[in-house]
């Protein structure tokens, strides 16, 4: 089993306006990503969502804690998958700040 892939992301919109974007965001990501990836679980409980994903043929697992003032994205990653979590991290950052920067 491999470590969790942690992405945190900084912001200043409040939780509420925050939790909006990502839910916003992530379903233009379904649309977008469709082609890689299947969600097989998307559970909003207040302001964490728990997730399970196929991409690649690989299961992926994790949470989105959406805070005040930050983002934190944990996700497991199979070993396959893992092999390109620096490259995921750095990826995943990039997506999640345009998602919080756009008005």
């Amino acid at each position: 089993m491999s470590k969790p892939l942690v992405v945190s992301i900084p912001h200043n919109l409040g939780r509420e306006e925050a939790v909006r974007r990502m839910k916003n965001g992530l379903a233009g990501a379904r649309t977008q990503y469709g082609h890689l990836l299947t969600v097989n679980e998307e559970t909003w409980n207040d302001s964490q969502l728990t997730f399970r994903v196929t991409a690649l043929a690989q299961a992926v697992s994790g949470v989105i804690d959406v805070a005040d003032d930050h983002v934190r994205l944990e996700v497991m990653l199979p070993w396959l998958l893992a092999k390109l979590a620096e490259r995921a991290q750095a990826v995943i950052g990039d997506k999640g700040r345009l998602m919080l920067e756009k008005k």
